[in-house]
């Protein structure tokens, strides 16, 4: 080998980083079937990007699926009989390792009340709830003033947040994390200035509708002229996947973690809590005794004694207090309660899949006029999402509403006759079971079950041992909140169910 090409091959590792990144180590890419190339000009300009692994998101935690029993795993004390065992399965996904603190959810408020400083009402509905401290017989005034916004609690968990504003801070966090993915990659300058609908949204950029402070986008292979460019795809692999809330067998999977009892594809113990044992208490030896959550240990007991306290507070404690269950999680149990994507009806158990079960499916799709084309982003620098309409000629799906599918329509309502009237594009949106009110053509039914109820997990510090174990679950309506709940956010896993591949 010459001292020439020698040199060449020094200064591709030194510049690359790797020399797996180094293109004097690649071969042409060329497809299996056709025999023609792929990212050359000569051909078509297809282009194929080699991605070995998906980027794991800011402040996640990788959980490898499998099969699990999701459900009651102690005795039902309240006679629920809402959470049946079931076996199930979950696909790989990335999840927070701890909830959200109220740093991180004050760095949310900053951002917005920055870029949005012309529409007060974002900031506004954005902000957690700070008044549901208060209680009639108790004094929590001082928690009112404080909890959010004091740097004492900066790392304890936010609560007072609604399921929609979580899902809100879920869509916000997406888009930072993706605009400083192509600020990384030197795709885009930053840009402290945006302001309005000249802010970042994910996709308004893959939509052709957000430019920002271009620094150097793609080669573009289509493109004979090796200087022609283009904007970054999400096949290109640089972009991640949205944050979201975790589903409810998500959730329960990450708490149980399962991992921690399984030998050759057994599982050796069915767990109540997300650790071993029946006991709420470490047998470590050199924490023997010590709780191993933040719960209320009975009535009028929320830490415990003065020289000896017991779980230690009688608020939320910090995010990652206590001991990390065996996927590397903090406080899967107790602290605050955390949201979950699904909607809540007492027999879930028996009426979703059997992989990556969920109740609270509403499909959607970007908005486009009469010719194809996307509508034109709005004032905050978003892009219009409606939900799928009736589509008859599907097997696997008809409709884009499915929260209360066969469990709240009238298909499903004692009350169907099957040469009804209604048309079928109406029948799965009814909610007729879990009416609130005087219908039309029947008497009103009041229920608190309904297509915003949604589900909370994983048990508080104001809650008894019971709610610790994480197939108990509990509702509340999606545009509430309380000082017991909290969040955290879950990601998909892309390709590979493992880290690692196997040999």
């Amino acid at each position: 080998m010459s001292i020439k090409k020698l040199l060449l091959i020094v200064l591709c590792i030194a510049a690359t980083g790797g020399i797996s990144s180094c293109n004097l180590f690649k071969k042409k890419q060329v497809s299996s079937a056709t025999g023609w190339n792929y990212n050359d000009p000569k051909f078509g300009g297809y282009e194929v990007k080699q991605v070995r692994e998906q980027i794991t998101g800011p402040g996640l935690i990788f959980i490898e699926g499998g099969a699990f029993m999701m459900g009651r795993s102690a005795e039902d004390l309240h006679f629920d009989w809402n959470n049946a065992p079931r076996r199930v399965t979950v696909d790989s996904y990335y999840i927070d390792e701890v909830e959200i603190s109220n740093v991180v959810y004050r760095s949310y408020i900053h951002w917005i009340r920055r870029v949005y400083s012309a529409y007060p009402d974002v900031y506004n509905n954005a902000l957690p709830d700070t008044l549901a401290w208060r209680k009639p017989l108790g004094f929590n005034e001082p928690l009112v003033n404080t909890y959010f916004r004091h740097p004492a609690y900066n790392e304890y968990p936010v609560v007072g947040v609604s399921w929609r504003q979580a899902n809100e801070f879920c869509l916000w966090r997406t888009d930072r994390v993706n605009e400083l993915m192509l600020i990384k990659r030197g795709i885009l300058h930053p840009d402290p200035t945006q302001e309005g609908a000249n802010s970042f949204n994910t996709t308004a950029y893959l939509s052709g509708q957000y430019e920002g402070a271009v620094r150097k986008n793609l080669r573009d292979f289509i493109s004979e002229d090796k200087n022609a460019t283009r904007r970054v795809a999400f096949d290109d692999g640089i972009l991640l996947p949205n944050y979201r809330l975790p589903t409810e067998a998500e959730w329960e999977y990450a708490a149980i973690a399962p991992i921690g009892v399984t030998y050759d594809e057994r599982v050796t113990e069915r767990r109540i809590y997300p650790w071993s044992g029946s006991t709420l208490r470490s047998n470590d030896k050199k924490n023997r005794g010590a709780f191993m959550a933040n719960f209320q240990r009975g009535r009028g007991d929320l830490m415990g004694v003065a020289g000896s306290l017991n779980d230690g507070y009688a608020t939320p404690a910090p995010v990652r207090s206590y001991w990390p269950n065996d996927f590397g999680l903090y406080c899967m149990a107790g602290n605050v309660n955390e949201w979950v994507f699904d909607v809540y009806r007492p027999l879930s158990s028996e009426d979703v899949d059997d992989f990556r079960p969920v109740r609270g499916n509403v499909f959607t799709d970007i908005a486009r006029d009469e010719e194809g084309n996307v509508f034109p982003k709005d004032s905050l620098g978003r892009i219009r999402i409606d939900t799928v309409g009736y589509n008859g000629n599907r097997n696997n799906y008809q409709l884009g509403d499915n929260r209360n599918y066969r469990d709240g329509d009238i298909l499903s309502s004692i009350s169907y006759e099957e040469n009804s009237s209604v048309k079928p594009e109406t029948r799965a949106n009814s909610n007729r079971m879990y009416d609130q009110g005087a219908g039309t053509n029947h008497t009103g039914m009041t229920s608190l079950i309904n297509d915003k109820a949604r589900v909370y997990k994983g048990g508080s510090f104001l809650d008894r041992a019971y709610w610790l174990s994480p197939g108990t679950r509990r509702f509340l309506d999606e545009e509430k909140s309380a000082i017991d709940i909290g969040f955290r956010c879950a990601m998909d896993k892309l390709g590979t169910p493992q880290l690692k591949r196997r040999r």
